[in-house]
């Protein structure tokens, strides 16, 4: 297992949500890098639970947990679901990620994804 600290700089001032600034990896490691996952749903609320499951399934059959996460990227297509993410994340993290400490996430805001019905997708940065 290599050794991951999840940390925040000090100067940069506190994050806005349930993220990091930073991760750091150090040791032998394989690094896994899991595509961008939709789920399909009739709300934000359900794709959003959906996507994390998903990405749940690809760690395990890496054999790998949600504390091996280094960085997550995601994509809203509405800026209007920002506070539904940050509402779904300070509700389900604390389950995921029980330390307390949330791997670094960038979020961007973009036309669409694949198919227009879905409204968010993760990708994930693993170290294993």
């Amino acid at each position: 297992m290599p050794e991951i600290r999840i940390e925040n700089v000090e100067a940069l001032g506190k994050p806005l949500g349930q993220y990091s600034h930073m991760a750091r990896v150090k040791g032998a490691h394989e690094t896994l890098y899991i595509a961008g996952m939709l789920a399909p749903g009739d709300d934000f609320d359900a794709q959003c639970t959906g996507v994390f499951k998903q990405l749940e399934t690809a760690l395990k059959s890496a054999g790998a947990g949600w504390s091996n996460v280094v960085q997550f990227t995601t994509y809203l297509v509405h800026s209007q679901d920002i506070p539904k993410f940050m509402a779904w994340r300070l509700r389900e993290f604390p389950k995921l990620f029980s330390d307390g400490k949330y791997p670094p996430n960038t979020l961007l805001i973009i036309d669409r994804l694949v198919g227009e019905q879905y409204l968010i997708e993760v990708q994930a940065i693993a170290a294993v």
